[in-house]
């Protein structure tokens, strides 16, 4: 394949195999990555169990072509994913089992003869992070090869942490076994093309970029909605809910993109110095009449009944308005929206230039990647009538090649050490910092949750904007 990146042999070693993320996002994510070459043949996929499984077991549950637009598999390609993955029997807690790991790895490096670069991830639960962690540091599993030329790191999902005293804990602890430049906190949605453009669109066209302030920009909407809902994950949604699982983490992420400073050179360092500047200096406006945060958070009707818990609170719908003390930003509206079993499947940035009829610049992250604007026209004929229409950019029409799966880069980065896509310590406490008030306000009064109507557009958040007209709109 053109362009491919040039990589070191790695180990990757899965913990959570068998869970749903290994299933329906990595494992088919391997498959196109080997499928492709873009892994050295001496890289190998460790699978990490409680119990023995063999690697075509684990095959033979997972839609690896999931991405293939025939939806077939090629047999050449899942034989080669099943000679590179093999299994592993570890009890995450029994740290005799990672002693042994320890000798597997030294042995797997030997028989093939150079070091291995050694990747964690940790496709589990946030709160069974720790034991992990803390036993890989203790048999020596966080550093390098026995021959020291490779290097160890730590792949983690999001969420980062709960709340504000949970995520320093998480990091702290981390810490103790991965340093800050080991550890990749992964925001798949940032690996989206749409999401990796934002900055070169950005900066490349002078038409945008010389009105990318205030005093054009009424207001800028990140949008994330599903039509499904929670899908089975009821433990999971119960402790998170819909700020905590894309609002703190994807979507302040991609407000950072779309109206952070951009630097001089957009190396990792300075794109994460002022991402972090620009969430350091949001912050939420109140609500005139009640004093709480400017927001409004709703649950769908069917969700008690799915989680079994007549009397949650858990919100599966979130939109709330973010003010900026940047003076570039001081007027600009800013909101994030996001919500489950609503009326379609969507994930858009939408900038407003102007105030009244503003033409809507929209990036589109998902399900149609690409970047359209409204222009007002004259309509052909004698009337002089305005119209809006719309200008497309698709990824999928203008390219010839596919567009690779986030997942697909997510991986990739992590093995050749690019950290551009993935968070911070200094970013995840910052958007934790500026979220925690409202965590604090729905502790102490919960008579602000409103239900829905599954596949509806969701509750009515008109009254967070001073703009006219304002709804939760289509792409």
């Amino acid at each position: 394949m053109e362009n491919a990146p040039k990589l070191n042999p790695s180990v990757l070693v899965i913990f959570g195999i068998t869970g749903d993320l290994a299933k329906h996002k990595i494992l088919p994510a391997l498959y196109n990555l080997v499928k492709y070459n873009l892994l050295p043949p001496a890289t190998k996929i460790i699978g990490i169990s409680r119990r023995e499984v063999k690697p075509m077991e684990i095959l033979k549950t997972v839609d690896l072509c999931v991405y293939e637009k025939e939806g077939s598999c090629d047999p050449e390609v899942v034989r080669r994913i099943g000679e590179q993955l093999d299994m592993f029997k570890l009890d995450p807690l029994n740290n005799d089992d990672y002693v042994r790991f320890k000798d597997y790895l030294d042995r797997l490096e030997e028989r093939a003869g150079l070091c291995l670069d050694r990747l964690y991830y940790l496709s589990i639960p946030p709160q069974a992070y720790h034991p992990i962690i803390e036993k890989l540091g203790l048999n020596g599993l966080n550093g390098t090869c026995r021959h020291h030329r490779a290097t160890a790191k730590l792949l983690v999902e999001k969420p980062f942490g709960f709340d504000v005293e949970s995520a320093q804990q998480l990091i702290e602890n981390t810490e103790k076994v991965f340093s800050e430049s080991q550890t990749f906190r992964i925001d798949h949605y940032l690996a989206k093309e749409t999401a990796q453009n934002i900055l070169k669109f950005r900066r490349h066209n002078p038409v945008f970029s010389s009105q990318w302030d205030c005093r054009h920009i009424s207001r800028i909407h990140v949008i994330a909605k599903e039509k499904i809902g929670i899908e089975g994950r009821v433990r999971f949604y119960e402790q998170t809910g819909a700020l905590r699982d894309l609002a703190q983490s994807h979507l302040l992420q991609l407000l950072s993109l779309t109206a952070m400073n951009i630097p001089t050179e957009l190396t990792s360092d300075e794109v994460h110095a002022a991402k972090h500047a620009f969430i350091s200096n949001l912050y939420l406006p109140s609500d005139s009449k009640s004093g709480h945060p400017l927001a409004v958070r709703g649950q769908y009707t069917s969700y008690k009944q799915e989680v079994n818990n007549p009397h949650s609170n858990t919100e599966t719908f979130i939109s709330l308005v973010l003010r900026s003390k940047d003076p570039n930003w001081s007027n600009t509206e800013l909101q994030l929206t996001t919500g489950k079993s609503l009326n379609e499947k969507l994930t858009a940035i939408l900038v407003y230039f102007g105030d009244k009829d503003p033409n809507v610049l929209r990036f589109r992250i998902q399900p149609d990647e690409g970047i359209d604007i409204d222009l007002m026209i004259e309509e052909p004929g004698f009337t002089h009538n305005l119209r809006k229409v719309k200008m497309n950019f698709s990824y999928s029409e203008y390219y010839e090649t596919d567009t690779h799966d986030a997942y697909e880069r997510v991986l990739i980065d992590a093995i050749r050490g690019d950290r551009l896509l993935f968070a911070t310590r200094e970013e995840v406490m910052a958007s934790w910092h500026l979220l925690q008030p409202i965590l604090d306000y729905w502790q102490t009064d919960s008579n602000d949750l409103v239900n829905y109507h599954n596949g509806s557009e969701g509750p009515d958040i008109s009254r967070l904007s001073r703009l006219d007209s304002v709804k939760l709109e289509s792409v």
